[in-house]
């Protein structure tokens, strides 16, 4: 009886399986003889080598990590990309021009903005440092500081604030819908609160240069003033351009929220407590309560009907 398994055939010449014989001893490419003294095993029979000529124990190709200088073109690129994006919808840096937010804010701060806010449909509150568009020419005749190319190319991802961008910063003292106002010796009022303002640069009035109002604030737009009173070209001076002194919501490019530059001027950029007072929101409070008895009023009329022609049927 042979010992061949069923199929299989032996080649001419070739002494036939035993069954002593390991399985992988015949294996081998067509016409060749297997090295009787090189041991077949798992390591030498299944070992892949890679593009470079490296090989991988397990068969697979081993690909090497590529230079860190070919690398950095493409992690540049992605930076660049993420700081525009980032300057574009998050938060974006702006350099302080002039002195009309002292001393809340020195000439020369850097500030960072937040740009989110805005993209959601938020709009400006009570007592928070904006920066705003200019709205109508409000700096006209301002020098523009030169530039250079680099200079131009890190504002444009972020890094740097512009020094082109026709931009403003004042405080946010009314929003619409308020009232405000402010008499000579007076401070300001906005909706028959006094406000209590130690952010005021010390040794100045709340309005003696430039006494207003009152002005009651068109939905849509703010009412800002810089902190440095006495020399700040703010709302109350363009109560007679197109704009009325107000500046359009659309406008505003965010909330400043941090001095970031210099370290030692680092400071976050709080709403003060003054605009929490109670019933300094009454114009706005007064909305909300206004449309449920409008939507609640045709209901009740709805039911004492239906109540009364009951009774009178029966």
């Amino acid at each position: 009886m042979s010992d061949v398994a069923a199929g299989a055939r032996p080649g001419h010449g070739e002494p036939a399986k035993g069954p002593d014989q390991p399985a992988d001893a015949a294996s081998g490419p067509p016409g060749e003889t297997p090295d009787p003294e090189a041991p077949v095993t798992e390591q030498n029979a299944d070992v892949g080598t890679d593009e470079d000529g490296d090989a991988a124990g397990d068969g697979r190709k081993v690909r090497k990590q590529r230079p860190f200088w070919k690398e950095l073109p493409l992690l540049i690129v992605i930076a660049l990309v993420l700081a525009l994006l980032i300057k574009t919808f998050l938060v974006q840096a702006f350099s302080i021009p002039s002195d009309s937010m002292q001393n809340t804010l020195q000439r020369g701060d850097r500030v960072l903005v937040d740009k989110l806010t805005p993209w959601f449909g938020g709009e400006p509150d009570r007592g928070e440092v904006v920066v705003f568009h200019d709205p109508d020419n409000w700096l006209a005749g301002e020098p523009t500081p030169e530039s250079n190319v680099v200079q131009d190319f890190l504002s444009f991802i972020g890094l740097m604030p512009s020094s082109k961008e026709k931009d403003l910063i004042k405080r946010t003292i009314a929003v619409g819908g308020d009232t405000v106002e402010c008499a000579k010796g007076g401070p300001v009022k906005v909706n028959g609160k006094a406000l209590d303002e130690p952010y005021i640069f010390p040794g100045n009035s709340a309005c003696d240069d430039k006494p207003f109002g009152p002005f009651k604030v068109p939905e849509g737009k703010i009412w800002v003033m810089g902190d440095h009173r006495q020399n700040s070209w703010d709302s109350r001076y363009h109560t007679e351009d197109a704009t009325k002194g107000f500046v359009p919501v659309k406008d505003v490019v965010g909330r400043a929220v941090v001095v970031a530059w210099p370290i030692n001027r680092w400071a976050t950029l709080p709403v003060p407590d003054t605009f929490d007072q109670p019933g300094i929101g009454a114009a706005a409070a007064l909305a909300p309560g206004a449309l449920g008895v409008a939507g609640a009023l045709p209901l009740v009329l709805w039911r004492r009907r239906r109540l009364t022609s009951g009774r009178t049927a029966g």
